[in-house]
């Protein structure tokens, strides 16, 4: 019979590679690990982890099972973190957004949570992912989607979803259907995220890597400010093309084929450790959902 101890310490020796390590984080011994490993193997009829003079590994089937065992501990995890809650979730939430998501699932996130929460009041936030960090630490907002997340030990974070980057640009500037070299994309100014961003990072290096060594950037927080730069011919932008869909799909803008590799970026749903701080993991879990589901439709698309 399955325990779920078997299953934590199924999912700890996975995560770590190492039945000593495991024993370390469950605060047991490296022989009682052994015994759950090899009893959970037992009451499946597998064999889950290969053992040799290097170390160990999943199994494929190992591997296989790995995804079901996450989905029972984060369950027991929601069905404790529910139990411990005196009531729903209600009151003020202070919601930090980044502006790409905005343009992408985040009104999809807004509806869900009044359907499931509708004594939940959310109050948005829109920024930077450098404002929104700030603002997360000095409990300015309760929760905060933003790009990447901190080595701070007090932040909690969900990964949401990559989004990749092109380089955009108005037909009128006759750069689109064909391979455009850095050299001639920067004899615009080149309009992009703010300059504390990944994006104004990577453009700033790959042009200077080109041989340009003051490039004009033009960096702005406004993803709105960048699409009306980039629609009336000021020069190409870097930008997430999952925001401008249609204006791509009218052909008011266009991917450029370019020599160089754009980075994507990465969002996350970034909390920190407080006595209500459940209704944040909550918000976190559905905006991870969302999130994981407009990518697929994009990626499909």
């Amino acid at each position: 019979m399955m325990d779920f101890k078997h299953i934590e310490a199924f999912v700890w020796v996975a995560e770590v590679e190492s039945f000593r390590i495991a024993a370390e984080k469950l605060h047991t011994t490296q022989p009682a690990i052994s015994q759950r490993i090899a009893a959970l193997e037992s009451s499946l009829s597998v064999r889950l982890f290969e053992r040799s003079a290097r170390g160990i590994k999943l199994t494929e089937k190992g591997q296989e099972l790995l995804s079901h065992a996450r989905r029972i501990i984060d369950m027991r995890t929601e069905m404790l973190t529910a139990a411990r809650q005196a009531s729903p979730i209600r009151g003020l939430f202070r919601l930090g957004v980044a502006e790409t998501l905005v343009h992408t699932w985040l009104p999809e996130l807004l509806e869900r949570l009044h359907q499931r929460h509708p004594a939940l009041v959310v109050e948005l936030q829109v920024d930077t992912s450098h404002v929104l960090r700030s603002q997360l630490f000095s409990h300015q907002i309760d929760l905060a989607m933003l790009v990447g997340t901190s080595q701070d030990p007090r932040e909690h974070s969900l990964h949401l979803w990559d989004y990749s980057l092109a380089w955009i640009a108005s037909p009128s500037l006759r750069l689109h259907g064909r391979t455009v070299k850095a050299g001639e994309l920067a004899a615009y100014p080149i309009i992009t995220y703010p300059p504390a961003s990944v994006p104004h990072h990577a453009v700033k290096r790959i042009l200077q890597d080109a041989g340009i060594k003051e490039p004009r950037l033009y960096g702005s927080a406004s993803l709105s400010t960048i699409v009306h730069m980039a629609r009336h011919g000021m020069g190409p932008c870097v930008i997430a093309p999952a925001v401008i869909a249609e204006e791509l799909a009218q052909g008011k803008l266009c991917i450029l084929r370019t020599d160089t590799t754009l980075p994507d970026i990465d969002f996350h749903a970034c909390w920190l450790d407080t006595p209500d701080s459940h209704t944040a993991l909550t918000v976190a879990r559905l905006a991870q959902e969302i999130a994981r589901k407009a990518g697929a439709r994009d990626n499909q698309g």
